[in-house]
């Protein structure tokens, strides 16, 4: 019975994830800059929109995380579930494209909020095979990730021919489907992880901080988290200007980045079984050099089956990695501080997401492809040799 009760519950949070994923990922890939167009906006006030979301979770993934561990993490679900389910809407009522900046914002707290609390619910609930259940997660968000731009695309599409913006907002009508599936479904996930705690205070956030950054094994985690998507924010930043540059056609494009998507997706649950059977610090450092060294073979490639190879390999060593530092931090952290350790770890892996295109775009700029590619590997070089000292996996 405690099987099957296992089960569900993991099949709950899955859906919920895919449905939580698709409804932010349709709502800007491909339609944010085109509906941002329309509505006046250039090139410079596009990109501050598309930047806008990322910057919800680099500032709240870590109050969010200690939040749930004092509050319970119920109540941030349904937080969540709530933006979830009103964000969509707003996009409806925007008239001038700047008022998409505090809209994308929003948006962005529903997944700065049900990253890490979920991760952390997962990590209380299966102690002994918390990588795998993480894994089985992430792989249905990789689903909703992928399918979302397919479906959004093909409303934008269909309305083509409907005058003004409704073929752009149609995709935002869909995403509030999507997101009132979401939050029906958080209503039923079971309140486990009761919170004790009514008064928040300042002290409270100090305390999880200072417990995290005294830590230095989940400090390294967390430096490990912020290269590895340092590495992927560069990958799908310029890899898809190399590759057009280099006179791949647009079509071949979108094939070699769902290579990396499903590779990712399907390898998951796997790494992760893994991951809870064997020592997750080794899988960690082979899932980094894996990405990183793909990475940085781009400038010297130019056969599209060389590409393809690269985008399953990074796909790979990013699989491989995150799904086991997620799940080495769960170990280390204290059980009544998960939340706010995933939530660090989010907001660290927010902050390399965000620094990578802009490093290696000044790097590009300067020196080329070549020098851009490559720092993927130096970076990943280092965090490895950091990460090693750091949990003393070299005596």
């Amino acid at each position: 019975m405690q099987i099957f009760r296992d089960q569900r519950f993991i099949l709950n949070l899955s859906i919920v994830g895919f449905f939580a994923i698709f409804s932010t990922t349709i709502s800007k890939n491909p339609v944010l800059p085109l509906y941002a167009s329309s509505l006046g906006a250039n090139e410079a006030l596009i990109g501050l929109i598309s930047a806008v979301s990322p910057f919800a979770g680099i500032l709240l993934s870590f109050p969010v995380g200690v939040l749930s561990d004092h509050l319970g993490k119920k109540r941030l679900l349904l937080l969540a579930g709530g933006v979830f389910l009103t964000a969509p809407l707003l996009y409806l009522l925007v008239t001038d494209p700047i008022l998409l900046i505090p809209v994308r914002f929003f948006h962005g707290m529903a997944t700065a909020i049900l990253g890490p609390v979920v991760s952390a619910l997962i990590a209380e609930r299966f102690s002994a095979a918390k990588g795998e259940r993480i894994g089985q997660y992430s792989s249905a968000t990789l689903y909703g990730r992928t399918l979302a731009p397919l479906v959004g695309g093909a409303l934008i599409s269909f309305f083509v021919i409907v005058p003004g913006v409704f073929r752009y907002q149609s995709v935002y009508l869909a995403a509030f489907i999507s997101g009132l599936l979401v939050f029906l479904l958080l209503l039923k996930i079971p309140d486990e992880t009761k919170g004790t705690l009514h008064t928040i205070t300042p002290a409270m956030f100090k305390e999880s901080l200072v417990a995290f950054r005294a830590d230095r094994r989940l400090l390294a985690t967390a430096m490990v988290d912020m290269g590895t998507f340092f590495v992927f924010g560069v990958f799908e930043t310029f890899f898809p200007v190399y590759l057009i540059g280099i006179g791949v056609e647009a079509y071949l494009i979108g094939i070699i980045f769902a290579v990396q998507v499903l590779s990712i997706a399907i390898t998951k649950p796997f790494f992760g079984r893994i991951a809870d059977q064997k020592d997750p610090r080794y899988q960690i450092g082979a899932g980094v050099f894996l990405l990183g060294i793909s990475v940085s073979l781009i400038a010297v490639s130019s056969s599209l089956v060389l590409m393809i190879v690269i985008s399953l390999v990074s796909g790979i060593g990013i699989s491989l990695s995150t799904v086991a530092t997620t799940k080495y931090v769960a170990d280390l952290a204290k059980k009544e501080q998960i939340g706010a350790s995933m939530g660090a770890l989010s907001s660290v892996m927010d902050i390399g997401h965000s620094a990578g295109p802009l490093v290696a775009g000044l790097l590009i700029t300067i020196f080329g492809f070549g020098a851009g590619f490559f720092s993927c590997l130096l970076i990943s070089m280092v965090i490895i040799i950091y990460f090693r000292f750091a949990t003393r996996l070299v005596h």
